[in-house]
């Protein structure tokens, strides 16, 4: 397949970039630090930001699929996630590319099961801390829900540097119980091995181990 990659430069898009680069993908990543992207023979490399589509949108026509690794560690304001959506989304109804599958988090949605613990450290800490990029990821959930696009949005949990295992469950447009880490190997795993997966297009797909 001819992959186009956002976010190639962090530690999921690395990721993504081995695995589809060893799966004998073709691939086009687009990067803020484009030189801490080792080269290959399969991989195009655009210097570029997701929310100035002007540098990378042009040559986005003819690819299968857009994998979006956007991701923020900031806890300032941010829209890199809806504005950045929303610049890729018209660039691909304008390419004629349909295949999207992007990646949230778990925490955007608590099923009342959820232990206690969990509630309060995800409802007390870890969302009120870092309420900037949990409010834009869920405007970006909305942008990709109401397009005419054939995506997935993938939440995963807590992200680790672990190693690929290929054991991970799913669970698509419902809660998945006792959530655990991944390894930001295996949700590339599954982000590549799913795109021509009819059951996970325009679901929310909750993974962990």
């Amino acid at each position: 397949m001819r992959l186009f990659v956002f976010g190639a430069s962090g530690g999921l898009g690395a990721q993504v970039l081995d695995q589809a680069l060893g799966s004998g993908h073709r691939v086009t990543a687009v990067a803020r630090t484009p030189e801490s992207i080792p080269g290959h023979a399969r991989l195009t490399i655009l210097p570029g930001n997701v929310l100035e589509p002007h540098g990378w949108r042009r040559v986005l026509a003819g690819h299968d699929a857009v994998l979006s690794c956007l991701g923020s560690a900031d806890r300032r304001p941010t829209t890199v996630y809806s504005q950045g959506m929303t610049g890729i989304i018209a660039a691909m109804r304008d390419s004629g590319v349909r295949r999207l599958t992007c990646v949230t988090s778990a925490s955007l949605s608590l099923p009342p099961t959820a232990p206690l613990s969990r509630r309060l450290l995800i409802g007390g800490v870890v969302r009120p801390l870092y309420r900037h990029v949990y409010t834009d990821m869920t405007k970006m959930e909305d942008v990709v829900t109401t397009s005419d696009l054939d995506w997935t949005i993938v939440r995963p949990p807590k992200l680790t540097d672990g190693e690929l295992t290929r054991q991970y469950r799913t669970a698509a447009n419902q809660h998945l119980p006792r959530p655990r880490t991944l390894s930001r190997a295996d949700l590339a795993h599954y982000m590549l091995n799913h795109l021509d997966d009819q059951a996970s297009r325009r679901s929310i797909i909750e993974i962990s181990r």
